[in-house]
């Protein structure tokens, strides 16, 4: 922002190597109500929660942004 503020407030990993989490499409979290996004690995490339929802296409949940 134009005072120096973080834009992120926070950041949560939620597939870990030991631990892999996939998501269906319908599955896919809304996080805050549309304020954050959740940011996943899929055959088409990394996308966010909203272009994987539109696209169509699941894959694992990578983290959560807000």
């Amino acid at each position: 922002t134009d005072n120096r503020e973080s834009i992120i407030r926070s950041l949560v990993r939620k597939s870990s190597p030991g631990l892999r989490r996939y998501v269906a499409t319908q599955k896919i979290p809304r996080i805050l109500g549309g304020m954050g996004i959740a940011i996943l690995s899929t055959s088409k490339g990394v996308l966010d929660g909203e272009s994987a929802r539109q696209q169509r296409t699941g894959g694992e949940l990578l983290c959560y942004i807000w």
